[in-house]
């Protein structure tokens, strides 16, 4: 299924499930994908930052867009695409959607500086990969060096019809979200999608903003989809209070450096992948971090049951 402005739910971020000898374990791959199929997940974002993309040789990019789309039941795959020129980007772009994928996702690099830098990166960047393919601007400065305002997002937008949607990972970046609505209401923006990422650390509040859903990991892609939907219907304090519950290991999975290892250790303890392993180069759980983790859990359970793990 193909990506449109009007997406909205939950996208999670797939992380990339790993031997502990670093070869890609496909079985719980396959298992990662029916997990987010079965609770309800709108779409799936496979290859982005925290699913070690970088660190997969070509073929293996490809097997595991082909997995996701045999796994999802027809819902929309995003794909991260980001690449250092722009030849390796058409190329896997082009491979993905032949695959089944609805859009890709690209991520400016870090030297761009300028609004004019920025705006004609896109421009160039579609120019290669073709404007039949939709693509999710990723506006993440606080990894990618790169601020994009909202008169810049603006620009992409209108400049390019295959635009469909934005990944919003500005922190703090509620404003940005406020701004860009107020840009539609006013007919300066054409309707697109924002879903945001973080890690869900915001995303009680950035559904207020007129976020559509949530393109972001967390151990419990169940909190995401629960927040979002309470909001949509409405039920602000419903929202909150789930929220609320989650946002201590929320908070501590976020953490710089040891984030991707927080989240594979809870979803290994869950079932969902076998091993917690990252490939190399990556960092572990020492024994007092997991034992922090397990007490946040414990905590979280007295709660949400989806936690007695």
């Amino acid at each position: 299924m193909r990506l449109t402005p009007d997406a909205g739910g939950v996208f999670p971020i797939a992380p990339t499930p790993f031997t502990p000898d670093g070869a890609i374990d496909w079985t719980s791959a396959d298992r990662l994908f029916e997990f987010y199929a079965g609770i309800g997940s709108d779409g799936v974002t496979v290859l982005g930052i925290m699913g070690e993309a970088p660190k997969l040789e070509p073929d293996e990019s490809v097997e595991l867009v082909k997995r996701a789309a045999a796994k999802m039941g027809g819902k929309p795959i995003i794909v991260g695409v980001s690449a250092p020129g722009f030849a390796a980007m058409r190329s896997l772009a082009r491979q993905v959607m032949d695959l089944g994928a609805g859009a890709v996702m690209i991520a400016p690099p870090s030297s761009l500086r300028t609004d004019d830098q920025i705006v004609t990166y896109y421009a160039q960047a579609v120019e290669a990969i073709g404007t039949d393919i939709p693509f999710v601007i990723q506006d993440y400065p606080l990894t990618l060096s790169v601020v994009m305002t909202p008169a810049v997002i603006r620009r992409i937008v209108q400049d390019n019809p295959s635009c469909v949607m934005l990944k919003h990972e500005d922190w703090p970046g509620l404003e940005k979200i406020s701004t860009l609505r107020k840009f539609q209401a006013e007919g300066s923006l054409r309707k697109i999608a924002i879903l945001t990422g973080n890690g869900g650390l915001f995303l009680d509040f950035e559904m207020e903003r007129g976020a559509d859903g949530a393109n972001t990991g967390y151990a419990f892609p169940e909190l995401l989809i629960d927040v979002v939907r309470f909001s949509k219907a409405g039920q602000r304090d419903a929202a909150h209070d789930i929220f609320d519950a989650h946002l201590p290991l929320l908070r501590y999975e976020q953490q710089q450096g040891v984030g991707l290892a927080v989240r594979k250790y809870v979803m290994m303890k869950r079932g969902i992948l076998t091993s917690d392993a990252q490939r190399k180069p990556g960092a572990g759980l020492t024994a007092a971090a997991k034992a922090e983790v397990d007490y946040l859990l414990a905590r979280l359970a007295k709660h949400d049951p989806r936690a007695k793990i």
